[in-house]
């Protein structure tokens, strides 16, 4: 064969050997973009959820001081009728 048939064929794997770099390049930036993507999604998601609980906490903790108010107000209750009952001993 003639030298300059050598030459086209290294020429023409050369291209292949670039658009086959080139190609693998692009895809990797795909795959790395979509899963940028994905990952935002999931911390948008962990944010809603965190925000949920926190409000969660918050109610229960509410809840919970109102509970704490209600027995005290029970235990003051109970003390009063204790006093005002002819039957109940000092």
């Amino acid at each position: 064969m003639n030298t300059w048939i050598w030459i086209v064929i290294a020429v023409g794997v050369l291209i292949v050997l670039g658009l086959l770099f080139v190609s693998s390049r692009k895809a990797r930036e795909r795959r790395l973009d979509s899963k940028r993507a994905e990952a935002s999604n999931l911390r948008r998601q962990a944010e809603a959820k965190a925000q949920h609980a926190e409000h969660r906490a918050s109610v229960a903790d509410e809840l919970s001081q109102r509970a704490t108010v209600e027995r005290q107000e029970a235990r003051v209750a109970a003390r009063r009728a204790d006093e005002v009952d002819p039957d109940v001993d000092d």
